[in-house]
């Protein structure tokens, strides 16, 4: 997998589809890695230059101190994007990568044709549970919030019924860097966009899950709403649409797109 320096510090990324086809970046959820997107891979590559990365603090980019924000991860994108000598692109993300995709939205509207925002919100929990999450995993490491971590992201029927594409998420979970989890962990905390949402005026697309304890479909509803033109679609998914309904995700995204 190519690496990229960028201002001193090791990002990982991946290109699929087409040299001259227009690029499509996908930014992945908190505790993953760019193997997040490889059930969209096949479809989104025959007609899209796919640049799939791995955040800070996670797989194998940088892991640096806390103490950053979204803001931290959307520079970042926009860092890859120069070092790879991309002008502009369209940007997919989910849970902490549509908070990434929101700050772009709101920030470096000139950097992106369309915007998908996948499973997110303005804003993300209490600081409570995300200064509880920090510290159970700071004490006792990624093993200790894998399992709750799943039983969220995933209904209980896929869980059994689907067993090893489940076990591939969790491996990704288990192999987050414990200090890079924590950090995002504290970057989604301090994160409220829900005043700064109107300003997106980038094409948009909002894609929420029916069954998501996460972000449920009144956050995308939100997002929909204040985004001027934005389109919404609820898919009979939880929290990571991708994986538990891959084709319809791919299908909205590339009807959007």
């Amino acid at each position: 997998m190519p690496e990229i320096d960028i201002h001193g510090e090791r990002f990982h990324y991946r290109f699929d589809g087409p040299a001259d086809a227009p690029v499509l970046v996908l930014t992945h959820s908190l505790g993953t890695d760019l193997e997040l997107w490889q059930p969209q891979v096949e479809a989104f590559s025959r007609r899209f230059r796919v640049l799939r990365h791995d955040c800070r603090g996670h797989g194998g980019s940088v892991v640096s101190p806390t103490g950053y924000g979204i803001d931290r991860l959307g520079r970042d994108v926009l860092g890859l994007l120069d070092g790879l000598g991309i002008a502009r692109a369209h940007h997919c993300g989910l849970s902490m990568g549509g908070m990434v995709g929101l700050w772009l939205g709101i920030n470096a509207p000139e950097r992106l044709e369309r915007l998908v925002l996948s499973n997110t919100a303005a804003k993300i929990g209490s600081a409570e549970l995300w200064n509880n999450r920090i510290a159970q995993v700071e004490q006792d490491g990624m093993a200790a919030v894998t399992l709750p971590v799943l039983e969220r992201w995933f209904t209980a029927d896929f869980r059994a019924a689907a067993p090893d594409r489940v076990e591939r998420v969790a491996a990704l979970l288990r192999a987050c860097p414990a200090a890079g989890y924590a950090a995002s962990c504290a970057a989604i905390r301090d994160m409220d966009f829900r005043d700064h949402v109107g300003r997106i005026r980038v094409p948009t697309l909002v894609i929420a899950g029916t069954d998501d304890t996460a972000t449920p479909p009144e956050d995308g509803r939100f997002l929909a709403g204040r985004i001027e033109g934005a389109r919404y679609v609820e898919l009979p998914a939880p929290h990571l649409s991708n994986i538990e309904t891959p084709e319809r995700f791919a299908e909205a995204v590339l009807a959007f797109l």
